[in-house]
């Protein structure tokens, strides 16, 4: 904790408002001075406008005295007691008040302001109830009740009234009164002015953990005194036992490997016979299989036999084939010799009936020289139908030589002996 400015006005002797900058000037690095100066030059005022703020007392105005002081002849209940802080309020004057600006224990800078002041702001008035008041620094205000105000500057402060008047500030007759103080009560000071208190608290802690440990150790030291030790023969007939122990373990280790050798060769037996089965059973069917397609099988080595006379049926159809198409072309052609035959039975007739005429109408020749035109025209085309005859006795000959001599080869023994037609079933 500490004091950066204070601040105020209208405090016993000090009218005027004043004020004192700690945390600049020469004073910024004085770890330590002195407020001197005459009677009445106000030392104490200061130290008051310190105090008031941060706990509502004074060094001087400490006492439980339920003396009342006022002017002869006031009222009795405007009188103030011997203690009363409000009394700091300069005659005469409607107010005052007093502001310290201070460093907490977390390191942030906060403003507290004490102030008191009469009815109505007149020098007369009745004095009014004083008012506390906490500010941090961005001047958000922290104060609740004068109570809570007073408890929270307290916890920012870190020190009690008592402890901060005889470390931060001493006045006049406070040091000896510090000096007379009880060694608790110093060393709890102490503590608080240099921070060690964490020193105290680790002190206390290692206590206690030493007298738990030697409350422990007690206890150890009683449980062993209680241990009785066993006499050698025991020791031995113990040791004994536990040798045969090792050796049964030992035996029983080599038991239990042989056992799952055997268990695993067991169970490799039991593998094996499962797939000797399966394999029965594969078998079984396979057999059920074959009897079953002994037909397909017959069927099979039919159609097998008869795949070796392929090509020669397949010659002999080819053949069928061909002599089927020239029987086909011989009777187109013998149609044609038909019709040629025919037209030249017409031809022969329509030239002796011309014949007859150019012999009737020889006379006439001129008159019958388009029916000899004609004439000549159907001895053209008798001629050409004569060829076309004789081209088509051709084809059948040739015809019939290849049936012939497909025959033949039947006939032999290549195939079979009767003629089959393409596509027919065997």
């Amino acid at each position: 904790m500490k004091i950066l400015s204070v601040r105020g006005q209208n405090l016993a002797s000090l009218e005027r408002e004043f004020g004192v900058e700690f945390g600049a000037g020469p004073l910024a690095n004085a770890g330590l001075f002195a407020i001197t100066g005459p009677t009445g030059a106000g030392k104490s005022t200061l130290l008051d406008a310190i105090c008031l703020p941060l706990f509502d007392e004074t060094p001087r105005l400490t006492g439980r005295s339920g003396v009342k002081i006022g002017a002869e002849g006031e009222d009795e209940d405007r009188r103030l007691a011997s203690t009363d802080v409000r009394s700091l309020l300069r005659k005469g004057a409607p107010s005052g008040f007093a502001e310290v600006v201070f460093e907490g224990v977390d390191g942030q800078a906060y403003r507290a302001r004490w102030s008191v002041r009469r009815a109505r702001n007149a020098p007369e008035g009745r004095l009014q109830n004083q008012e506390l008041e906490l500010y941090d620094g961005s001047g958000q205000s922290l104060g609740g009740t004068k109570t809570e105000t007073l408890a929270r500057i307290g916890a920012l402060v870190g020190l009690t009234f008592d402890q901060f008047r005889r470390s931060v500030l001493l006045a006049q007759g406070d040091f000896a009164a510090f000096l007379k103080a009880k060694a608790e009560e110093r060393a709890e000071l102490l503590e608080r002015m240099t921070g060690t208190q964490l020193y105290g608290e680790l002190s206390a802690a290692a206590y206690q953990r030493a007298k738990a440990e030697q409350v422990r150790r007690e206890e150890l030291a009683r449980r062993l005194a209680a241990v009785e030790l066993l006499p050698e023969a025991a020791r031995a007939e113990l040791a004994a036992r536990e040798a045969a122990l090792v050796a049964a373990v030992g035996e029983a280790r080599g038991r239990l490997e042989e056992a799952k050798g055997a268990a695993a060769w067991y169970g490799a037996e039991a593998r094996l016979a499962g797939e000797v089965a399966q394999a029965d059973s594969d078998v079984a069917a396979a057999n059920r299989a074959w009897d079953e397609a002994t037909e397909e099988r017959a069927m099979l080595a039919r159609v097998q036999g008869v795949q070796t006379l392929g090509p020669v049926l397949g010659e002999a159809d080819r053949a069928v084939r061909d002599e089927l198409a020239a029987r086909e072309t011989s009777a187109r052609q013998e149609a044609a010799l038909a019709d040629a035959r025919g037209a030249d039975a017409a031809a022969r007739a329509a030239l002796g009936a011309a014949e007859a005429a150019q012999r009737a109408a020889r006379a006439e020749q001129g008159a019958a020289k388009p029916s000899l035109d004609r004439a000549r025209e159907l001895d053209a085309l008798l001629a050409a139908q004569t060829a076309a005859l004789a081209r088509a006795r051709a084809d059948q000959a040739a015809a019939e030589g290849v049936r012939t001599e497909a025959e033949a080869r039947r006939s032999a023994g290549e195939g079979p002996a009767r003629t089959r037609r393409s596509g027919a079933p065997p």
